[in-house]
């Protein structure tokens, strides 16, 4: 068995890498374990885009972990890049969303939570023929490169002292007076202090497979969604586009990735030609300059989805050392930040900056 940790998190997507570091930087000895590599799932799949799809049509929980959360990235990828030397190309690029039947919703959800929106920049309209009236520009809205900040976080935390476990399938638990005392996979073992489950769009089946259905637990399900990546000339587009639920995200190496569907296939991440096909087509008809860039990459990535888009952050009401942190949906790394806080206030007992109510495993998610 290996040694004890304070803490031990099942799961190394961004909500268990970022649940870790907090827990690592006020000095607690922290376990990761996942049962592939670390960041590989739907946080390496994901666009990167430091806002949700259209948040005035969401929930407001999921606005009140996303402000304080990209408020954090700046500090956040700075300090990783002093830490670790990696850059996971955090940008402030902008956002432009078109075609909004509800613009005035959007402007009033801007005003509540402090955005400013800005004239559409002259150089944007001459390359992006499709602004009009029913247009919204952010022009602070960043993103990040998900691989690259997944591989700053994870050097990060070895560098802190956190012990990462893969190819390490969790199994079975051992509870001892509503505790679990132990957790193992087929080959090895853990003793508990407290566990987090941190396993995205497998954190439902997890769940029922250690404690059984007898007990409360999360639903979360896996949504998949297909992306692509074009090959461009650096300076062909350098502001996000999102229009009808699609977008086109500019990376600093001119590579344009364009996402995505969103569909109800279990775990299978096979991609198809037809979503490829969809996705390019979208991407070449919205922006022209487009219409010959061919396509380097396509992949899928499973999001750990729940009915509103809304994640479970709480404490198990029975099992006094569980605690979870899933179901961020599309918004792992939007609301990476605040999520992680909250769980690490909720286990340390302290006063939660934000009101926990929308997170608790008995709300409605």
């Amino acid at each position: 068995m290996s040694s004890i940790s304070d803490i031990c998190f099942v799961g190394g997507g961004v909500a268990g890498l970022l649940s870790a570091r907090i827990f690592a930087l006020a000095g607690a000895q922290v376990t990761l374990i996942d049962k592939n590599s670390i960041g590989q799932e739907s946080s390496w799949a994901g666009g990167g885009i430091l806002l949700p799809l259209y948040p005035w049509r969401q929930a407001d929980a999921i606005s009140e972990l996303v402000i304080p959360s990209i408020a954090a990235y700046p500090e956040l990828a700075q300090t990783l890049i002093e830490s670790t030397g990696l850059d996971s190309d955090y940008t402030v690029s902008g956002l432009l969303m078109t075609q909004l039947a509800d613009l005035q919703q959007a402007q009033n959800w801007c005003q509540r939570y402090g955005f400013n929106p800005s004239p559409i920049p002259a150089s944007l309209q001459a390359r992006f023929p499709q602004p009009n009236p029913q247009s919204l520009y952010l022009a602070e809205i960043a993103q990040a490169r998900n691989p690259r900040l997944l591989k700053a976080l994870k050097q990060d935390l070895i560098q802190r002292g956190v012990k990462i476990v893969e190819q390490c399938a969790i199994e079975k638990i051992q509870l001892k007076n509503q505790r679990i005392v132990e957790i193992s996979s087929a080959t090895e073992s853990f003793a508990i202090n407290q566990l987090v489950l941190t396993a995205g769009a497998w954190t439902t089946d997890l769940w029922t497979q250690l404690l059984g259905k007898n007990t409360v637990a999360p639903e979360i399900f896996p949504a998949k969604g297909q992306m692509i990546l074009l090959e461009a000339p650096i300076g062909t587009l350098d502001t996000i586009i999102l229009e009808n639920d699609r977008y086109l995200i500019p990376r600093l190496d001119g590579k344009i990735l364009c996402g995505s569907t969103v569909e109800s296939a279990g775990f299978d991440k096979t991609t198809t030609a037809g979503a490829s096909q969809s996705l390019a087509y979208f991407a070449k008809n919205l922006l022209p300059a487009l219409a010959s860039a061919p396509i380097i990459h396509h992949w899928a990535g499973l999001r750990p989805g729940t009915e509103q888009g809304i994640p479970y952050i709480d404490k198990h009401p029975e099992i006094s050392n569980l605690a979870i942190n899933a179901g961020h949906f599309r918004n792992g790394f939007a609301m990476g930040p605040a999520s992680a806080q909250l769980l690490y206030d909720l286990v340390t007992k302290q006063t939660p900056q934000l009101d926990p109510a929308p997170y608790q495993l008995s709300a409605k998610h």
